[in-house]
């Protein structure tokens, strides 16, 4: 089979995760045209690479054959990058193998000429966790139409922003002394996101690997304790007590995985069931086909956390979370606290306050307060203020912000904040910039909540008392910030999406 030619078409489904995300712009640095099949198109808003001229967003629901074929037309090759764990929950295998199919049967229909899919190492046989059987079986289903189909398996993945990484990064910052289940002996060959990008390329150019499946890993097979060993050696810290026991179950670790780092009980369950299955190498045939420096553990954790010092992580785990529909405001009960300040400063000024809340800037008044609000939803089951955010300045559509996610952003116009938490109704938060000529705009600051039943309405009636100083305050911090920032040259390299 012939290799794709720089000028040809690649689509890839899952362009909005954290490998499709990286993948694409280096396609398009090798000169191929990209076709991103999303269900959101806004969720790729504000990401330099889409917004040039080889770059094509098509909407397609992965769910409809005709659609995805339709997506696919003239595409020589199709990545799949997708995974349902997240939005899915526990149906989360029936859900993947249903669209792998429809996937398969949508390729064979647009003659596409191979799927390149990116799965999970692990042995075969009975024992093997419901997520790495998962991986096998969308394998399987992506070449049930004859379609050729390779297929790159992997362990653990780090880098900057990877599940795995933020797992290993909270547990060893936040436990000096831990007690966990017999898997920490399990071993493991993780391998660096930048490896995994430059296998996913290099399979575009080598024929051979076309059909084929193939391992890849690391220079590196250790338990998961040596990982945290070096893990809390390159963050700075005194080495990590580890104390395994034999009576913590698949679950009870993934209540212990939601509790410590900022990933769900939906994803830390089946993460946490795979651990005790060994995920290592069974051959080395990519590294001949496919040559590249393969980075050692320590050099991967240590490329991972200077991304992140420098402000340069371009994908994260949490960027691919489903976004619900708007809720019906305009029916119902809806609560509103709405706040508005005119503020001496320019609008773009304003802008980039606003778009600094959250994460480890703070929320600029209370943030004690904001902390106990996060450490109950961790207990409640929900995401807490953990994820953070992607950068200290920058926010696109669909990026995770603390217990946020951002569902309307429009520079030096607004910020929409769709709540995660877990709450008896639904909320946005909102912020609203009107330009007044000059260097003054109006800011307006606007809380929604949909309750749902009587317990919403307890809801909002406990914590009326502490809107006045957690969002007169953020109102007031914003102003003051904004104000700082004009006091500065406008900003002419680094613009905020």
């Amino acid at each position: 089979m012939p290799s794709p030619a720089p000028s040809d078409t690649i689509a890839i489904a899952g362009a909005t995760g954290y490998i499709g995300g990286r993948l694409a712009p280096r396609l398009l640095d090798l000169g191929y045209r990209v076709r991103c099949l999303v269900r959101s198109p806004a969720k790729l808003q504000g990401r330099e690479w889409t917004e040039g001229p080889r770059t094509e967003i098509r909407v397609a629901s992965l769910d409809d054959e005709a659609s995805v074929a339709s997506g696919l037309e003239g595409c020589v090759a199709a990545y799949y990058l997708v995974h349902s764990m997240a939005s899915a929950g526990a149906g989360y295998a029936d859900r993947d193998q249903a669209l792998a199919l429809t996937f398969a049967a949508a390729a064979r229909k647009a003659a596409v000429r191979r799927i390149i899919y990116l799965g999970g190492l692990g042995e075969t046989g009975p024992d093997l966790s419901q997520h790495l059987a998962s991986r096998r079986q969308v394998g399987e289903a992506l070449g049930s139409t004859g379609v050729p189909v390779t297929e790159l398996r992997a362990a653990m993945i780090i880098g900057s922003g990877s599940a795995s990484f933020e797992i290993l990064r909270y547990l060893v910052e936040r436990l000096p002394v831990m007690i966990t289940p017999k898997w920490v002996s399990t071993r493991c060959q993780p391998i660096a996101v930048r490896n995994v990008i430059g296998y996913l390329l290099g399979v575009l150019t080598v024929p051979e690997t076309t059909g084929g499946v193939f391992d890849i890993g690391g220079p590196d097979v250790l338990p998961y304790r040596e990982i945290m060993r070096i893990m809390a050696d390159e963050l700075g810290l005194l080495p990590r007590r580890i104390i395994p026991v034999p009576v913590l179950t698949p679950r009870l670790s993934s209540y212990w995985i939601h509790l410590v780092t900022p990933l769900s009980h939906n994803i830390a369950m089946p993460l946490a069931e795979g651990l005790r299955n060994p995920v290592v190498c069974r051959e080395d045939i990519i590294t001949k086909l496919i040559p590249q420096k393969l980075l050692s553990v320590r050099e991967a954790i240590d490329a991972a956390i200077s991304k992140i010092a420098a402000h340069h992580v371009e994908t994260t785990w949490s960027m691919a979370g489903p976004i619900p529909g708007d809720p019906d405001w305009a029916g119902g009960t809806t609560f509103r606290d709405e706040r508005t300040a005119v503020i001496q400063a320019p609008d773009w000024a304003v802008y980039r306050a606003v778009c600094r809340v959250g994460g480890g800037n703070g929320w600029y008044k209370a943030d004690w307060l904001w902390r106990i609000r996060g450490w109950i939803d961790v207990l409640a089951g929900g995401p807490g203020l953990r994820r953070g955010r992607r950068d200290p300045e920058l926010v696109a559509y669909g990026e995770a912000l603390d217990f946020w996610r951002v569902v309307g952003v429009q520079r030096n116009r607004c910020l929409s904040l769709r709540a995660e938490m877990k709450l008896p109704g639904q909320a946005l938060l909102e912020f609203r910039i009107e330009a007044r000529g000059g260097a003054q705009c109006a800011l307006e600051q606007v809380a929604l909540f949909q309750p749902l039943g009587l317990a919403g309405l307890a809801y909002w009636y406990a914590v009326l008392p502490f809107h006045h100083v957690v969002f007169t305050g953020m109102l007031r911090g914003i102003e003051r910030e904004a104000l700082r920032l004009a006091a500065k040259q406008p900003p002419g390299v680094r613009n905020v999406i």
